[in-house]
């Protein structure tokens, strides 16, 4: 009996983060299987040097699932970035640039500075390498950019059919769940990109990506807030914007680990 307790406990303990992750298992894990297609040779034997046989595509997740240790809650906080209002982009800009809070734009940075030492110990380069991937993909989710007061669309309470949810757990994984592919099979079926495209994503500085998401975000939780949620056409309205953001995360990732790593 408290041998089953132990198992529920620890699975009560996994449960609870997955609920208000960016992107949910499979959206990690499609971005981050697009990112490995575009690593250049070099880039790719350092990436293994630290992460082993663990493939970009997984790794991603694994900040997510850390968060169940209380020895790590203090990483909550750099899953996301919030703003009082809404901004031009030069005014994000400048926020940004001298923004000092611990949050998923300053850790970005922090990670990339980090990585590109050439004496970083292999226990940082392995925390740091998979927090790196991490945040690139939970930016690309527009709900961990939005405006202070809606807690990233959780406390937009819907319903996905005949399930209760909330508006970030839709954005996170029911929207791309609801499409019935694995993730491998995601990935081929969105990864089509021109180089002028990838190079024009990849070009794009970390406050852009940020900027880009939060006027999705912006909309997205203004028009929530005034009608009823219908499964299919919020599906059909809105899954592109999610393969785009999908597909742009994992090519701007590549292009990011190509410049640490290629």
């Amino acid at each position: 009996m408290k041998a089953l307790k132990k198992i529920i406990a620890a699975a009560i303990l996994l449960y609870i983060p997955l609920q208000t992750m960016a992107w949910g298992n499979n959206g990690h894990r499609i971005t981050g299987q697009i990112a490995d297609s575009y690593l250049t040779p070099k880039a790719r034997a350092a990436i293994k040097k630290i992460l082993g046989n663990e493939p970009v595509s997984i790794a991603g997740n694994w900040a997510d699932f850390v968060r169940s240790d209380p020895n790590f809650k203090y990483t909550e906080v750099w899953h996301f970035v919030d703003f009082d209002r809404q901004m031009s982009y030069p005014e994000l800009t400048e926020y940004l640039e001298h923004d000092n809070h611990e949050d998923a734009y300053t850790k970005l940075k922090f990670f990339v500075a980090e990585l590109k030492k050439k004496n970083l110990p292999q226990d940082k380069k392995l925390m740091y390498l998979r927090f790196l991937i991490h945040l690139v993909e939970d930016i690309h989710q527009p709900m961990h950019a939005a405006l202070d007061g809606t807690q990233g669309g959780n406390s937009i309470k819907l319903q996905w059919f005949s399930e209760s949810t909330n508006l970030h757990t839709i954005w996170d994984s029911k929207l791309i769940d609801f499409q019935a592919l694995s993730y491998t099979e995601y990935a081929a079926l969105i990864n089509h990109t021109t180089a002028a495209q990838r190079a024009e994503w990849q070009k794009a500085p970390i406050t852009k990506w940020v900027f880009e998401s939060e006027e999705i975000s912006t909309r997205v939780i203004a028009e929530a807030k005034t009608l009823e949620l219908q499964a299919y056409n919020y599906n059909f309205k809105y899954i592109s914007t999610i393969n785009q953001q999908l597909l742009k995360g994992g090519v701007r990732l590549a292009g990011l680990l190509n410049q640490i790593f290629g």
